[in-house]
């Protein structure tokens, strides 16, 4: 059995916020892949489910991002599980956004979520880092973490949360590398240049990033005067 832990902070003032990105992963991939519905255990959320063969158990912890160890640890005791069976999702300051990294073991990194699980459930666990950005002054980071992914984000936020959900499979059989793999090719790592997938279908209700609409962009000319202006100023005029 494996646990996939989405941290981040209950109640809806908090649902939009970048640190909140672990719950939208686990709500992307419980709706992706016929999990249960979200019921209240272990002082969390918590759906079952199956991936990749295996038998997995989401959750997501409502004791707040600080004490979150207290609501997987509970998880894991209770099953008898230990950090080798234990994956957790959450954000990462350090990655731009678009960005994915997962290892096993390492530090918090000043995050308190994973303070808190390490304390309670060991270290060596597999952590999925999503990348939020920083907001390049300490003093910023408060406000950063703990507020609203801007509309703009829907460009390489939904098409990550999506790949992630897809390819959940992979997670639970510890392709950690294919995943990435996945995960790098839904937004390039650069969400200013991803080209959106060609024929995919954009799903009706509630989007995983707190109903974050994705505008549409005017259509530029391919020919003539403007064309050619458009061409110079941004160095594609290759004459």
């Amino acid at each position: 059995m494996l646990i996939i832990a989405g941290l981040g902070n209950p109640g809806s003032q908090y649902a939009g916020n970048r640190h909140n990105i672990g719950f939208m992963a686990a709500d992307a991939i419980a709706d992706a892949n016929g999990f249960s519905p979200w019921s209240k255990k272990f002082k969390g959320l918590i759906a079952e489910g199956s991936l990749g063969g295996e038998k997995v158990l989401l959750v997501k912890p409502q004791t707040f991002m600080n004490l979150s160890g207290e609501s997987v640890g509970e998880a894991m005791r209770f099953y008898k599980l230990t950090p080798d069976d234990l994956v957790v999702i959450y954000d990462e300051l350090d990655l731009l956004p678009g960005k994915a990294r997962i290892k096993t073991g390492g530090g918090s990194g000043g995050h308190n979520g994973i303070k808190s699980i390490d304390a309670h459930c060991g270290t060596q666990y597999r952590r999925l880092r999503l990348g939020i950005g920083h907001p390049g002054a300490k003093e910023r980071v408060h406000g950063h973490v703990l507020g609203d992914f801007a509309k703009s984000d829907a460009e390489w936020l939904e098409p990550m949360l999506e790949a992630l959900a897809r390819n959940a499979d992979l997670l639970a059989r510890g392709e950690d590398s294919q995943l990435m793999n996945k995960l790098a090719l839904s937004s390039g790592g650069e969400p200013r240049k991803a080209e959106p997938a060609p024929a995919a279908p954009v799903r009706k209700g509630q989007s995983h990033i707190h109903k974050a609409r994705q505008p549409g962009k005017p259509k530029l000319p391919e020919t003539g005067p403007m064309a050619d202006m458009l061409k110079k100023m941004f160095g594609q005029d290759k004459k």
